[in-house]
């Protein structure tokens, strides 16, 4: 499968964030906590270089605590603050708010020797589809949350939104998506939701699933399927849907369907807690 993809507005919306950026303090950037790596824009790093960092690793309840806490470790130490989060259920949500302070400690200090005092820290939230960067906002800034109206020198359109009186968020419009040249990237990402199921081969997303299971999570796949993992990764395939009644008319196994339960338990967490790249063999 070939996975590269670059859809047009990513320039507009790479354009529009080089405008905004000059009027933020810290960038909050999403990453599914699976693929912390593989599921993070590899242009925010230029375009975020002078201001404060945080990355959250979302959906971490879905990944391995283990390498959650290694992941965190290892932006801690290129100097970008982390949380471990889970938007849905607004686990972690409350970490957010002293850390965007500790943050922009240095801004908010110098802000004071000028005398400027109470002025809100300025986020802007990043991240590619389905990482929850609407799910959480929306957590994040609950209901309460006033919209302040448009600032000068921001593309009409945009949005201010006063969290509390110490952070105001820049809710900015359209998606930016990843470029890559590694497929294994695309790969992740495709497992994880981030691209369409109708542009994918589920077989031979499953196959690698199942080899990638075999070789790091060794048991999960019998624990949830109560069926032999087998040295080839199809017949593996075949005694998923065996073992779940995967079927066509006149008996014949129905692999794609198995292939799609596959899919749809590792995504919800249902073969366990599983992190597709590990710290040390990602850097």
């Amino acid at each position: 499968m070939n996975y590269q993809w670059y859809p047009g507005h990513m320039t507009k919306a790479r354009r529009m964030m080089q405008e905004d950026i000059k009027l933020i303090d810290v960038v909050i950037e999403l990453v599914d906590a699976r693929v912390p790596v593989s599921s993070r824009n590899p242009d925010i790093d230029e375009l975020g270089k002078n201001k404060s960092r945080i990355i959250l690793l979302n959906k971490a309840d879905l990944s391995d605590e283990r390498r959650n806490a290694a992941w965190a470790e290892y932006f801690q130490k290129k100097g970008i603050y982390t949380a471990k989060i889970n938007s849905k259920t607004g686990t972690g949500i409350k970490l957010i708010q002293p850390l965007i302070q500790e943050a922009c400690r240095e801004k908010i200090e110098r802000d004071r020797k000028r005398g400027i005092l109470n002025r809100p820290v300025r986020a802007m939230v990043v991240g590619i589809p389905n990482v929850g960067k609407s799910t959480f906002i929306n957590s994040f800034a609950g209901k309460a949350c006033a919209k302040t109206g448009n600032k000068p020198g921001v593309t009409k359109g945009k949005q201010w939104i006063r969290l509390n009186k110490n952070v105001e968020l820049l809710d900015t419009p359209g998606i930016l998506w990843p470029k890559f040249e590694d497929q294994l990237i695309g790969l992740k990402l495709a497992l994880i939701g981030s691209i369409r199921d109708e542009l994918l081969n589920a077989e031979e997303l499953a196959l690698w699933l199942i080899h990638y299971l075999k070789e790091n999570y060794r048991g999960s796949l019998q624990k949830r399927y109560e069926c032999e993992e087998q040295s080839d990764n199809l017949q593996t395939l075949i005694a998923i849907a065996e073992n779940r009644s995967c079927r066509l008319k006149g008996n014949e196994l129905d692999l794609p369907k198995a292939a799609a339960l596959l899919l749809d338990d590792f995504r919800n967490g249902r073969l366990g807690k599983i992190s597709l790249e590990f710290p040390e063999v990602t850097v």
